[in-house]
């Protein structure tokens, strides 16, 4: 029951002319005036700046307001600055309600006067829910002071560096057997053409000799419980059957391995043996045996790998290996996969040997790649033209219609690469040239310069059946020239897709573990794409890189930065305040049918099996309501969204 009869001030905001344009704010404000309770009543050009926050400040002070309405956009915005106002005038922050006129009025209405009338309404329906409102304290946790990294791509590096040269313990958890990601595929990077290894070698060396890191490969995450400043995360070591610390990394145990196998990172263009490390330089610089492929771990026969290590570093009895750590921080880089363009049959991948994937080409370009950085065909001979199409599973409503960013500029580094390297014709097909980022217009000019002949319009296929003597032997992709206006068939010895950025593999897991949000294409959500681009709605965790989407490399590292400052900004606050909108289970209605449990995607709610009754972790639970709308005995109540707020704010809108 209210101790106080309430005091209500209200401000509506003209945001500009994005409220104002639309919506008559002088005679909102009036209408407020009328209202119960409303003790002050004023309109403002932009609320959410100093003198519109001091307003408030001023007025609760002046004319003893205990409740405060503010009549502006979203509370996703800018509900956090008016409590904030609301404390320092000396009045709990849970005493303020925000009527989203903006959203819910002057942008989605056309005409000015039914968009004043339902602002009138929205605004009234604020003031009848602020008199229920309860005052809340937050809670005050610890943080720890480590931090998990999940990815060791250059993103992950990156977050991981900065964090630990902070003095921050870091785990960096991998599941491949080395760090490194798609950039260790690389050999020059755009638009600079720097050696891709020259640049990130020190960086995995750093990481790996980093006394702060330690670094978990070939491993990966199971389980994450707790909260920010307390998470409790599971990880999965999976048994290499070598011991790193015992092994000289010598080469011998994969010199006399006598199975050979397709190399994932060579992109299926050379082999590997059972026992391998994925490239040459690899951190760690310790081999992994294949259990799926090795022939004793399989038929029970061979142990040839054994045999040779001087160092006595194979264990074939290895188990996986469960470790459990605690941080306050997660940082997730998990990266992203390339487009299969198998499904797109008609450009001829895996039809055609001369038809290759991007990534495929960069290991062919590679020098430390299966031809040594010479561009070969499969007949070992150099190609005399090359066509690159360009958007193959991007911008493409039957597959992905979203833009994959970095297939324009990497398309125009293979053109490059091929003129210099054999001197070819190089063809690029491309719908737009999107070259948006510093020097990247200069790099396309520079390439047109070179002579690369560009193509506008879609491909519509690949195909060896020849038409004239000149297609004879080759590839011939069949395509539209939209600025001609002609229909082009062009014969190639070689032909390279650009294919786009999918998800990572395993990213709808990583989601449901950390609670994080996905688009409709599965990348993860940020909590605000403008004011908050690494945070997610799971307080303490943030992301970075191509798990958020399609990006470059300059970009993918400032990302990875910023969410490790965040990290470190979290870690060294000490302690973290906690949302005070969580859930609530009446001990006394509970029957203990664990219907809230079972739907709570968060494991905020525990059975407790000497009470018989669900019980609520505040620090966990994150005011979503589900558990609410589920209880069949309505023992759960959300803390500032009880039924006589949401009541009160129902009745306002019908009456």
């Amino acid at each position: 029951m209210r101790q106080e009869i309430p005091r209500i001030g209200v401000y509506v905001c003209h945001c500009g002319s994005n409220i104002a344009s639309k919506v008559d704010v002088e005679k909102v404000r009036d209408f407020a005036k009328n209202l119960d309770f409303v003790v002050v009543s004023r309109d403002y050009k932009f609320m959410c700046s100093n003198p519109g926050q001091q307003l408030i400040i001023d007025d609760i002070k002046e004319h003893g307001l205990n409740r405060v309405v503010v009549a502006s956009c979203s509370p996703r915005m800018h509900e956090k600055t008016f409590r904030k106002a609301c404390s320092q005038g000396g009045i709990n922050p849970y005493y303020f309600q925000m009527a989203s006129i903006r959203e819910h009025s002057s942008w989605v209405t056309e005409n000015n006067e039914a968009a004043t009338i339902r602002a009138m309404d929205i605004v009234k329906a604020a003031v009848n829910r602020v008199t229920h409102h309860e005052a809340l304290a937050p809670r005050i946790v610890d943080i720890n002071q480590s931090a998990l990294v999940i990815g060791g791509g250059i993103a992950g590096m990156q977050a991981a560096l900065e964090i630990a040269d902070a003095g921050r313990k870091v785990y960096l958890v991998e599941r491949e057997p080395s760090i490194g990601g798609y950039m260790a595929k690389f050999d020059k990077t755009f638009p600079t053409l720097d050696c891709a290894a020259c640049i990130m070698t020190p960086k995995m060396v750093s990481v790996g000799q980093h006394e702060n890191i330690e670094l978990l490969t070939y491993s990966e995450i199971v389980e994450v419980d707790g909260f920010v400043g307390n998470f409790k995360v599971k990880i999965r070591k999976k048994a290499r059957f070598v011991n790193t610390d015992k092994c000289t990394g010598c080469g011998m145990c994969m010199e006399k391995c006598p199975t050979k196998v397709i190399s994932e990172f060579e992109e299926g263009l050379a082999e590997r043996k059972a026992i391998y490390t994925p490239f040459p330089q690899a951190v760690p610089n310790v081999p992994v045996i294949d259990a799926s492929r090795c022939r004793y771990l399989t038929k029970g026969k061979c142990r040839v790998c054994e045999k040779f290590c001087e160092a006595k570093a194979i264990d074939f009895e290895q188990k996986d290996e469960f470790i459990n750590i605690e941080v306050g921080a997660i940082v997730v880089t998990t990266g992203f996969k390339v487009f299969n363009p198998e499904v797109v049959k008609r450009f001829g991948f895996g039809k055609y040997s001369e038809v290759y994937t991007s990534i495929q080409f960069e290991r062919l370009n590679n020098a430390a790649g299966p031809t040594n950085g010479k561009i070969l065909m499969k007949n070992g001979e150099s190609p005399q033209s090359v066509a690159i199409i360009h958007c193959v599973g991007s911008r493409d409503k039957n597959f992905n219609k979203y833009c994959s960013r970095v297939c324009c500029m990497y398309s125009l580094k293979y053109a490059h690469l091929i003129r210099e390297k054999t001197g070819a014709e190089v063809y690029n097909f491309y719908i737009d040239l999107r070259a948006f980022g510093k020097n990247y217009e200069e790099f396309y000019n520079r390439v047109q310069e070179e002579g690369t002949i560009f193509i506008r319009g879609n491909v519509a296929s690949v195909t060896d059946k020849a038409e004239s003597a000149e297609e004879k032997g080759k590839l011939t992709v069949i395509a539209e020239d939209t600025l001609t206006n002609e229909r082009v068939r062009v014969p190639v010895d070689m032909v390279i897709l650009s294919v786009g950025l999918n998800p990572a593999d395993g990213a709808d897991d990583i989601a449901r573990m950390l609670g994080i949000s996905q688009d409709l294409d599965g990348w993860f959500n940020e909590l605000h794409p403008k004011l908050a681009p690494v945070s997610t709605p799971s307080d303490g965790v943030f992301i970075a890189g191509c798990c958020q989407g399609p990006k470059d490399i300059p970009d993918t590292v400032s990302q990875a930065s910023g969410a490790a400052a965040e990290a470190l900004s979290l870690m060294m606050r000490g302690k973290v305040e906690m949302e005070a909108t969580t859930s609530y289970i009446n001990p006394a209605l509970c029957v203990g049918c664990r219907q809230c449990m079972e739907i709570c995607m968060y494991g905020a709610i525990e059975f407790n099996e000497v009470k018989k009754i669900c019980e609520v972790n505040s620090a966990i639970c994150k005011g979503c309501g589900l558990c609410a709308s589920t209880c069949p005995s309505k023992a759960v109540t959300v803390k500032h969204f009880n039924n006589d707020e949401i009541f009160a704010e129902i009745e306002a809108m019908v009456v």
